[in-house]
């Protein structure tokens, strides 16, 4: 933890927010070399279990961040619901469907890990980069020009201070201070005027291997008991058919609030660690990015709770930015790049929030592979440079997901495509005997998949059958760049990212 009174007087970006999309943003930068400080007001990471859904995409980000291993060492499966009436339990079901593993897409079952267990895991990962982050320090105002932003600093005790950034990101929640500062307008609607109880909560008369829920007559009126993984409590949330209902938050109404609407006897529900209320809605900020400062996670869009979008969206605008900041602040990229940021996630953030807003209201309680964002891409974004024509319906292109694949180096040791790509590099990828031209190995890694002199060995075919034959650049976070035949525009296409060519000869 970083006292704000050791706050710095310049970096290269100013993160508001420690939550999860300011963590996984410092993190990115901080290992791509890049000075960014987290401010958060509050004096510790924020507690609860909240969003819990870590999708199969996230996973992936996740094993590119390094954090992994830890993320599912702290994990479960979503258990099935267990409905409850009278009484006893009346009906089980699967709720959080999964599908198999792929060669191409290693990660196929959202995993279930309490919001404070993944801020704190980010947080080790940033701290053991050299990332800070100063708690009990808020971002009060701040004043743009065209060399960067100046941010006045609060800290707790009431003193201030300005610190100076070339960029400045809003990772500050759906009430974000900044967007409002900026006068961004949010474009969107209330999911439903009903508010919501959230609570962490010890009892006993409940197994840990259900979703127990008991529900009214009014659907609206219902109780939901989520075991939180390898942890001795329960994840509490609660609906009100009142919609001028404001739910107490205090221990005591949160207990006998349980012990009303479950069979379970006040004796048998203990201590309320954590608690908070909130309405649904469903809105987007109608710009990410004003100058140099940008939107991210909940303070460009806030979602519905139904279908665990919100976390993980959040953490994907993060990846989503963190490398072109980047690539414009180490790599002389042109500024121009940061503006894709908005082309890239304002239409994947409103399809998403279409996709939450359509579960919450109809009720559908299964949650299967559409909500993964395995096949969230860009394929129709500015930065999607497709030079191959005649291409199967359904074959990879330019602005997809970059799959996975196993193979193995020439002498059998096995190593995964998403192996070459973890870092903060681009890779350029030849499948096939393709030529490979020599580049900066600072900024693009090579990376040759059969043909002569192979870096890899494809025996079974999954990149072939993945990727086809061809030369592929794949940005750092995962997505093709660049899909052609041949390097003969390499060249143009490098110089968008602040690359080049070193020679012309094939390696």
């Amino acid at each position: 933890m970083a006292p704000a009174g050791t706050l710095p007087e310049h970096v290269d970006v100013l993160i508001s927010g420690a939550g999860p999309t300011g963590l996984a943003l410092a993190l990115d930068l901080s290992r791509r070399g890049v000075r960014a400080l987290v401010l958060e007001r509050q004096d510790r990471l924020s507690p609860g279990t909240r969003g819990s859904g870590i999708q199969p995409r996230t996973q992936e980000v996740y094993e590119d961040f390094g954090v992994l291993d830890a993320i599912r060492a702290s994990s479960a499966r979503y258990p099935k619901i267990g409905s409850w009436e009278d009484g006893r339990m009346i009906n089980e079901y699967v709720f959080v469907e999964s599908v198999e593993p792929t060669p191409s897409t290693p990660y196929g079952a959202m995993m279930m890990v309490p919001q404070w267990r993944n801020l704190e895991i980010q947080y080790a990962r940033l701290t053991e980069l050299g990332g800070t982050v100063a708690f009990g320090a808020a971002l009060e105002s701040f004043t743009q020009d065209a060399d960067g932003v100046a941010a006045r600093v609060v800290r707790a005790d009431g003193s201030a201070r300005t610190v100076r950034a070339a960029y400045l990101v809003a990772a500050d929640g759906g009430r974000s201070t900044v967007r409002k500062a900026l006068g961004v307008t949010m474009t969107g609607e209330s999911v439903t005027p009903n508010p919501m109880l959230l609570a962490d909560i010890r009892l006993d008369g409940l197994d840990q291997r259900h979703w127990h829920m008991w529900e009214s007559f009014n659907a609206t009126d219902f109780v939901a008991l989520l075991p939180v993984p390898l942890r001795d409590y329960f994840s509490l949330i609660a609906g009100f058919a009142d919609p001028a209902a404001e739910p107490d938050t205090a221990p005591d109404a949160v207990r006998e609030l349980v012990a009303e609407r479950t069979h379970l006897t006040l004796d048998q529900v203990g201590e309320v660690l954590w608690s908070s209320t909130f309405r649904p809605n469903a809105a987007r900020a109608d710009r990410f990015r004003v100058g140099r400062v940008f939107l991210a996670g909940d303070a460009a869009h806030v979602h519905s709770p139904a279908g665990g979008q919100g976390l993980n969206t959040s953490v994907q605008d993060a990846y989503n930015l963190g490398w072109k900041l980047g690539q414009v602040l180490r790599h002389g990229a042109p500024e121009s790049l940061l503006d894709t940021y908005e082309a890239e996630r304002l239409p994947v953030a409103a399809g998403i929030l279409d996709l939450s807003t359509r579960l919450h209201r109809t009720g559908d309680m299964r949650r299967g592979k559409e909500l993964h964002q395995i096949d969230v891409g860009y394929a129709d974004g500015p930065l999607a440079s497709e030079r191959r024509t005649g291409l199967a319906d359904g074959a990879l292109r330019a602005g997809n997901r970059a799959p996975d694949a196993p193979c193995t180096t020439p002498d059998g040791t096995p190593r995964r495509l998403f192996e070459v790509f973890q870092g903060p590099h681009f890779t350029l990828l030849a499948v096939g005997d393709v030529e490979l031209p020599a580049l900066d190995g600072e900024m693009i890694r090579t990376c040759r998949v059969g043909g002569t002199a192979p870096d890899l060995l494809d025996a079974e075919g999954h990149a072939r059958h993945a990727y086809g034959e061809g030369l592929f650049l794949i940005r750092p976070d995962g997505y093709v760049a660049y899909a052609a035949d041949d390097a003969s525009g390499l060249s143009d296409e490098l110089a968008r990212y602040g690359g080049a060519l070193t020679a012309p000869s094939v390696r």
